[in-house]
């Protein structure tokens, strides 16, 4: 009986000796585990940086790769060669972008599902933007205040965000010594003192527009430094657009007219006598653009919109 009793304890003591090893060996192993984990979280971390938002600091992809724009930056995001993969209706419908965006998935701040389909590492928006908190919670959300720069400071802070700074400074710099240029060579043909309005027909509602509410103000009056109607002047230069009534637009209009017009807009009041005795159009000195690719004052769209500029008022 005693020897059967010692050879149980020696099996017993084989036994406890072993799972011993390998709770010593799976500690080892969890320690190899967690220098893994340790090494992913910095591999992580370079793949990552620290971006100075206007709400302050975010961590941000260094090189985001699948980007959703709710706002009116897309053209800003395309012209920096950045994917994006969801991006509003207005800018869906911009058809400067129509084949960069052909693959982007139309949506709007509302559309959190879709969203998370996409899995954006990124996404901008305005400050108004809604569900930013849980936008947050699916990717970085970094949003601008509509306006607090001026358009090309705006892409020089895109360039920062997307981590292209340096890009994004080289075309303002390139595109304002061009646009200077063109506008020199206006104003010898048009006059130093001929006036431009620039107006648009939206929801049955006539609009004249300041020097920062895009449809190609800030080249006209900001780069170009043609002049504004001094009516256009008092009411919408600080607010960026007046409306008014067809009735009244002669009071608005200077000696050229920029019309951003949309194809489904209700145009019939350029049927008129009213607006048919507007010297510039007796003159026939209205430019009619595509209100769609005049909304925006991005690279892709202000290229556009100078080589417009350059056609009508140069004869180019």
């Amino acid at each position: 009986m005693k020897k059967i009793w010692l050879i149980g304890l020696l099996s017993l003591l084989l036994i406890l000796s072993a799972c011993g090893g390998g709770e010593t060996e799976n500690e080892n192993t969890g320690n190899e585990s967690d220098d893994d984990t340790q090494t992913e979280e910095t591999s992580s971390d370079s793949e990552t940086r620290m971006y100075e938002s206007e709400n302050g600091e975010i961590e941000v992809p260094a090189d985001p790769e699948r980007v959703v724009v709710l706002s009116s930056f897309a053209g800003n995001v395309l012209a920096l060669d950045t994917n994006i993969v969801g991006v509003d209706a207005w800018s869906k419908g911009n058809p400067l972008f129509e084949e960069d965006l052909a693959d982007a998935e139309e949506l709007s701040d509302e559309s959190l599902e879709k969203i998370i389909e996409l899995d954006p590492d990124l996404i901008i928006g305005l400050a108004n933007t809604k569900n930013t908190d849980k936008l947050n919670e699916i990717a970085p959300t970094v949003t601008y205040t509509y306006g607090k720069l001026d358009y090309l400071e705006q892409h020089v802070e895109i360039g920062k965000l997307l981590n292209k700074e340096e890009e994004a400074q080289q075309w303002v710099d390139e595109f304002k010594e061009k646009a200077g240029e063109a506008g020199t060579e206006i104003k010898n043909e048009i006059g130093e003192d001929a006036t431009v309005t620039v107006f648009e027909e939206f929801d049955k509602q006539l609009y004249v527009f300041g020097d920062n509410w895009a449809r190609g103000t800030e080249i006209l009056y900001q780069e170009m430094e043609l002049k504004m109607p001094e009516k256009v002047k008092e009411m919408a230069l600080e607010d960026g657009f007046y409306a008014i009534s067809p009735e009244v637009l002669s009071d608005y209009a200077g000696d050229y007219m920029i019309f951003s017009k949309s194809d489904g807009a209700d145009s019939s009041f350029q049927e008129t006598e009213t607006y048919k005795n507007i010297p510039a159009v007796e003159n026939d000195q209205v430019f009619e653009a595509d209100a769609e690719a005049f909304y925006f004052n991005d690279p892709i769209s202000l290229e556009h919109q100078l080589s417009f500029f350059q056609e009508k008022f140069l004869n180019e």
